[in-house]
């Protein structure tokens, strides 16, 4: 977390984003810098192997979560008893459940709740996070002091603890609950992230200027400042995808997440983790499918950290 505060806060120094003229400079210096600075890391990633094989993977994941039929004709509840705990072969690349269902058909329908749950929260997230961080960075005063102890408050609370606690409370385990629980206790981070950067920002050369040729305050905002912080909140953004797919199984892993009929790699570990010594394999597909998924958000977002630092340059 430090060194995702630590990029935001170099990136946020200089002015990659502002478009306002600049002393001494050409009115359109800050497209140009901005530009370079994109295109420079566009490139930085497309040499990088380990960024573009996290990339094709997670883009794997994401087609089966959209489009689960293209990777599989089975249906997931044709189940048989007569099948049950088969191990895997040819024709069934993942063996039969507990249940007698095709464990590969589950598998690849099990990635669209975690996926949807992980995009919405971090959506909300970034919407409301750094929208509330931009304006406490922004306007300071009383309205940086009424955020922050907002913040505090929330951050306060343990996150596994607390998300436990408002799932028992909710007692309504679905994508949407699930969803808001997980924003809920992680939206502060992200705000502080761009609080951070915006108030390394504000008072830049670039910024004044904008504001000395008539500049409202949403303009500076939003076409000056925010683009300095777009490069720290993509990044925590792709590492905290990760986060939250592994947060949904755990809390499925506990009994407060998603529930049985529902299909997601939580539920498939916890049903099957008392078959471990005896069929391994019931544990190691889905485990092995969460930790690709996760691992893969983390190099991805450490690539781009990479990438946009001016630091690693």
């Amino acid at each position: 977390m430090s060194d995702l505060t630590s990029a935001g806060t170099a990136i946020g120094g200089a002015p990659v984003g502002g478009d306002g003229p600049v002393p001494d400079a050409p009115a359109t210096g800050g497209k140009e810098r901005s530009a370079s600075l994109w295109a420079d890391a566009r490139r930085q990633l497309v040499r990088d192997p380990v960024f573009m094989i996290s990339l094709l993977y997670i883009l794997a994941i994401g087609s089966m979560a959209a489009f689960p039929r293209l990777w599989t004709s089975q249906d997931p509840r044709a189940c048989s008893t007569d099948r049950s705990r088969i191990s895997p072969s040819g024709d069934h690349l993942f063996g039969f459940d507990i249940l007698g269902c095709d464990y590969y058909s589950h598998a690849i329908y099990g990635a669209r709740p975690s996926m949807i749950i992980a995009i919405m929260a971090t959506g909300a997230m970034v919407v409301v996070g750094g929208g509330l961080g931009l304006l406490a960075g922004y306007y300071g005063g009383w309205v940086d002091t009424i955020i922050s102890r907002v913040m505090d408050i929330f951050l306060s609370l343990p996150f596994l603890l607390g998300a436990i606690v408002f799932l028992t409370v909710i007692k309504r385990q679905n994508p949407l609950t699930i969803a808001l629980v997980l924003f809920l206790l992680t939206w502060p981070v992200i705000a502080r992230i761009i609080r951070g950067s915006v108030i390394s920002s504000k008072d830049l050369d670039y910024v004044q200027a904008a504001r000395a040729v008539g500049a409202g305050n949403g303009r500076l905002m939003f076409r000056h400042i925010l683009p300095n912080a777009l490069a720290p909140m993509l990044v925590y953004a792709t590492i905290v995808l990760g986060s939250f797919v592994a947060a949904e199984a755990t809390l499925t892993f506990l009994g407060v997440g998603l529930q049985p009929p529902a299909q997601s790699w939580g539920i498939m570990i916890s049903v099957h983790q008392v078959y471990f010594l005896e069929d391994p394999w019931l544990l190691l597909f889905p485990c092995g499918l969460l930790v690709g998924t996760v691992l893969s958000f983390i190099l991805m977002g450490d690539a781009l950290r990479d990438a946009l630092d001016p630091k690693f340059r």
